[in-house]
């Protein structure tokens, strides 16, 4: 009974973070990485049939690198960068009329690029051995 409990329950979280982290890509300040690895794991712990199902979908290649410890690419990571001052603009400048509401959405987007590019870990360059040939 504990243990059907606990299953409908990580699955609950997984498709409740899956679905925050699909539409945070669209709202600038919301963890999407993070969240859809939450809901990874929680499929992963609960039906094995959605952990797959999620990593077949569009989302499969950016779950396996990271899972793998290989990081997200800088081509990924600039295409976020972008899409993410995008959204913050449209926020600050299309939606927001207070002043300092934009000021303090601009600092959360330099917090986010800073994040992006310095904790969010890149693959690392595979050095190339030359042979020496004696």
């Amino acid at each position: 009974m504990k243990q059907r409990i606990k299953k409908i329950l990580f699955i609950t979280l997984g498709i409740t973070a899956v679905t925050v982290g699909l539409i945070s890509v669209f709202i600038p300040g919301l963890p999407t990485t993070p969240l859809l690895l939450l809901g990874s794991w929680l499929f992963y712990k609960s039906s094995k049939r959605l952990h797959d199902r999620l990593h077949r979908s569009f989302l499969k290649k950016h779950l396996q690198r990271y899972e793998s410890g290989e990081g997200v690419s800088w081509k990924s990571k600039i295409i976020s960068i972008v899409f993410m001052w995008i959204m913050i603009n449209i926020s600050a400048f299309l939606v927001l009329e207070n002043p300092n509401m934009r000021i303090l959405l601009l600092l959360m987007g330099c917090i986010g690029t800073a994040c992006v590019i310095f904790i969010v870990p890149s693959p690392q360059k595979k050095s190339k051995k030359k042979s020496r040939e004696d």
